[in-house]
């Protein structure tokens, strides 16, 4: 890729069908996830998943998690699959972790 950075296809369909939100967020020099409420994911491994920045628990078996965000849901797959914890805006997926999928 000689050191160029290209942006995800998604973020780029964001940028473009929100150019005056994105704007005010870039001008505000906030971080986009604070600016557009865009989730925050963090994945260790196959076995945890952390998520900040999200609306309300969809659906939830041992199977799957679906998450409803601001910019659409999430769906973890797996087995055994557990939240440990949830607050206003961060929760804590354990089990293990086949996919995570972005929905809209």
């Amino acid at each position: 890729m000689n050191g160029i950075f290209m942006r995800p296809k998604r973020q780029r369909q964001e940028e473009e069908s929100h150019p005056f939100r994105n704007k005010i967020a870039e001008l505000s020099e906030l971080p986009k996830d604070v600016a557009l409420g865009m989730p925050i994911l963090t994945v260790i491994g196959q076995m945890e998943l952390c998520l900040e920045n999200y609306r309300g628990i969809l659906e939830y078996t041992d199977t799957l998690v679906r998450i409803q965000t601001r910019t659409g849901q999430i769906r973890i797959t797996g087995q055994k699959l557990q939240v440990v914890y949830y607050t206003n805006d961060e929760m804590k997926v354990n089990g293990h972790i086949q996919s995570i999928e972005y929905q809209h």
